[in-house]
Parts: C-alpha cells; structure tokens; sequence
C-alpha cells in the first residue's frame, strides 16, 4: 500500500509519523507530502529515510490512503484532488466535518460507518474526540439530555508557534505573537474566532460535532474552551445531565472496560488525571467522577487526553487502519 502523509513537517504530521512507526503500520511505501518550502527535505520513518515531495507529485502517484494534517484551505483545495484518483482521504481539519456527505470518525464509536464509497473521511476536532470517546458508552447507558462542557486546552493545539511563544515569554524573550495576549501564566478564554452568537468556533465545534458522532441531535450541549499553559494535553471539566439515573460506581465499571480509556479515579491518593501524565499517551483518562449534588440525574467528569495523539494522530491512524484492514481489497 502506497500512504501519503499531508503536512509531514508540522507538529501533527510529524506526531502522525511516529504513530504510524509505533503501530506498525502495513504501508509498502510512504510518500511525505509538504509546502513547496519544504520539498527534498528528509524525514525518518521506521528507520527508513524519505524524501518530502509536493501535492501534484503526490497526486500523481495515487496513493490507496492519505493523512492530512495541513489545514482546512488546502484540504478544501487539495483532498477532492486525490479522491478523483481513488486514494481515500482522512483529514484532520474542520474543512469536511460537517460536510453532511461525510463521515465524522472516531473509530471506537462509529468507525463501521465507513464504507468503499467513503473517500473523504473527516477526523473530529481534539477536544471533542477526548470527550465523546468518555462519554460515549455513558450515553448508550443512561442517555444524556445535557452537556456542559469547560475546555483547558494545550498550546500545542495551536502549534509550534504557539509553544515558541509560550517559552520565549517565559524566558523573556520577544517573539511573534500567535495570541492576542500573553499565555505564560495566563488563561485565554478565546480558542479560534468569535462567533456572531459569542461563542468562539471551537465551542461551537464540540457542539455539532459530538451530535454527529453520536447520530442524536437531542443531546444538548454548551462550552467553554480555555487555552492554558500546558503542553501535555487538554483537560476537559464535564458536567452530564441524562435521562435514567446511575450509580458511580456502575459509571466507573462502563469507563474502565471502555476501548480507549483509562480510569485514573483515586483523589484520596492524589489519582487523577493531568495532562502532564497523558503526554505521549494514545488512551483518554476520566478521573473525579462525582455526583452533581444540585441537580439529580447529573453527574461530573474531569477528561484529559494528548491532543496531538488521540485528539488528532492516533484517530486519524486508527482511521487509516480500520481502512486498510475493511475497505481496501488487493
């Protein structure tokens, strides 16, 4: 099989690289796709060296798969170009995700919703992937009416600029600016652009996308999404209001045999999530799971997770595998 990797040189594509070396992945040959800017450069991947080429190149060649991690304009421009050749697309921008001719993936949910005619398959925003996968099998449950969500979420959800950034005001130094503020000990309660109704694009984003995912557009959902200091990954504060009652420890039994999640539920011991310990880590972790006591039938969840692995790489590779292994026939 013949992978392209879009955007190999950015922070995502590079994470998407490692994954594909650490999860083995069966690609006969790897074509890494950037800017012109970046063209003849080297990049290693399972102990292999390859040379990075442009789109038409890539086009050209007609890989079975590609990953794309470089932003919504050049999967609008550049995505239906390598479906006309028949390589199936995963793309990790907002540009398809509400596309209603697209699925919106996360593989554990709702990943046997691909089919062969599936050539643009969307990859959901980090912060929302992180929680739907938490609360996905609580919903199957107890049926959730209400969610609300408060976001704090990595710099390096905006990328290594933000993260350059962030360290050169630590150490203070001048460097461009990618916020409209300082982050370094700082919270910015301003993730992508305000919304005519005051939201920013980010709330709004876990709003349609987790209905989608879910396929239940009665759930009802508000956010707030914090951008914090952090490199290690987004933490999530959740709030869950459901139609049928529960027992917490019946909660935590759902989310310790969840695919994909880790139960870190011990605050007596200190235990509990942090995105300090999710860095590098494919699993979600739910922790601090509580009765809400003012309000019945609701429950409260503390969800962390690496944003550039589960939030982005590793859905987008388990994407890639649900594909190679259900979709492509040699």
């Amino acid at each position: 099989m013949k992978l392209a990797v879009v955007g190999a040189t950015g922070l995502v594509g590079q994470e998407v690289l490692r994954i594909l070396e650490e999860r083995s992945f069966p690609f006969d040959e790897l074509l890494p796709v950037a800017s012109a800017r970046s063209i003849g450069k080297k990049i290693t991947c399972k102990g292999k060296e390859f040379e990075v080429i442009g789109m038409e190149a890539a086009v050209a060649l007609k890989p079975e798969v590609a990953i794309f991690s470089a932003g919504g304009g050049t999967s609008l421009e550049w995505a239906p170009k390598f479906a006309e050749v028949g390589t199936i697309v995963i793309d990790n921008s907002s540009a398809w995700r509400m596309d209603p001719t697209k699925k919106l993936v996360v593989p554990e949910i709702n990943g046997k919703l691909i089919g062969a005619d599936d050539k643009i398959i969307a990859n959901p925003n980090c912060s929302t992937i992180q929680m739907v996968l938490a609360l996905a099998p609580l919903h199957e449950r107890y049926q959730m009416k209400r969610i609300v969500v408060s976001t704090y979420q990595s710099v390096t959800g905006t990328g290594k600029e933000a993260v350059d950034q962030m360290m050169a005001e630590r150490a203070g130094q001048k460097v461009k600016k990618v916020y409209p503020h300082p982050i370094d000990m700082n919270a910015l309660p301003h993730i992508d652009v305000f919304q005519p109704n005051g939201y920013t694009k980010e709330e709004m984003k876990m709003v349609n996308e987790t209905k989608k995912i879910l396929g239940d557009d009665a759930v009802k959902l508000t956010a707030t999404c914090v951008r914090i200091p952090a490199v290690g990954g987004h933490a999530e504060a959740v709030n869950v209001e459901f139609e049928n009652d529960f027992e917490v420890e019946e909660v935590k039994s759902i989310l310790a045999n969840t695919e994909g999640v880790e139960l870190q539920d011990d605050p007596q011991n200190n235990v509990y999530p942090m995105p300090i310990l999710s860095h590098g880590k494919d699993e979600v972790f739910v922790g601090r799971i509580r009765r809400d006591e003012t309000q019945e039938k609701t429950l409260n969840l503390w969800i962390v997770a690496d944003n550039l692995r589960k939030g982005a790489a590793t859905n987008a590779v388990q994407i890639a595998e649900y594909v190679a292994s259900h979709v492509l026939v040699y």
